[in-house]
């Protein structure tokens, strides 16, 4: 391709598409407690931009709903180099903040959990485990960190130093009512929805955009349905899997990352392309 890049992150390069356009193209680059994998997951790129594409579908009555739109503008005119694995966006303003849904107790907020019976500022009720459905969904955003660094958690005070207190409500409402809509189309498919994240754009005008990817396995957490069962980690069709194997590894995740082998490989894929098929009720190819 001969256009400009602007940025390469863990998973996704952006392309400077125009004054107001964006190319974003998904590699099968996986990435894990904040390093990328030497080991690519074939399809990853694929799977992430096509069921970003249909939950921007599934998602345009919510978004109109908070007076907010979404930013793809187009799946098929792209480059044919990246066709699948492209989307041409709207050029925002990004907000600063990853905004985190929680239906299910769940990984760090276990952790939290366990530690002083809260998740960031929001507190839970006494006796959940591991894998507990939360009595209502919760609001926990962090920061967006750069390649190589973390994510931290932060309080919705802080949101409100950040972007100032209609912002901070408004990405908290929307934030609640699409991970709401995600969770029942998912629930439909047989798939718990246990937890996802989103990032917003504003346009000239000030209207929030949903934006980069939506409702996929590297955003979210995926659990069959049918083996739910709080207590104990649940199987999913995410990249949890990839993340226990790395820690089975007797990884420190601190020097630079194992290649996977190929059963894991093969496995992860296997997971990313159910999660699409069972959700959207359509084969992937």
């Amino acid at each position: 391709m001969n256009l400009p890049l602007i940025a390469r992150g863990k998973v996704r390069e952006v392309y400077d598409a125009g004054s107001d356009r964006l190319l974003l193209v998904a590699s099968d680059r996986i990435s894990a407690y904040d390093h990328v994998l030497p080991t690519p997951i074939p399809d990853k790129g694929r799977v992430l931009t096509q069921l970003s594409v249909w939950w921007f579908d599934q998602l345009a009555d919510v978004l109109a709903a908070h007076g907010a739109e979404h930013h793809l503008l187009s799946a098929d005119d792209v480059p044919a180099e990246v066709a699948g694995r492209a989307m041409l966006v709207r050029r925002l303003q990004m907000a600063p903040v990853e905004c985190v849904a929680r239906g299910y107790l769940s990984g760090s907020g276990t952790v939290e959990y366990q530690r002083n019976g809260a998740i960031q500022d929001v507190v839970l009720p006494a006796g959940l485990v591991e894998g507990s459905r939360l009595p209502e969904p919760v609001y926990t955003p962090s920061t967006k960190a750069e390649v190589g660094e973390h994510d931290e958690a932060i309080s919705y005070a802080r949101t409100v130093d950040l972007v100032g207190d209609e912002q901070a409500a408004a990405l908290r409402d929307l934030t609640l009512a699409l991970y709401r809509r995600g969770a029942e189309i998912a629930a439909a498919a047989e798939i718990v929805l246990a937890d996802t994240k989103f990032e917003f754009g504003v346009a000239d005008g000030g209207t929030l955009v949903l934006a980069d990817e939506v409702l996929t396995p590297d955003s979210s957490r995926f659990w069959p349905a049918v083996t739910w069962s709080p207590g104990a980690t649940q199987p999913s069709y995410d990249k949890q899997y990839v993340r226990d194997w790395l820690t089975s590894s007797g990884w420190d995740r601190q020097s630079p990352p194992p290649e996977l082998p190929e059963d894991v490989v093969a496995a992860t894929r296997e997971r990313y392309v159910t999660a699409y098929e069972q959700l959207t009720g359509t084969p992937f190819s």
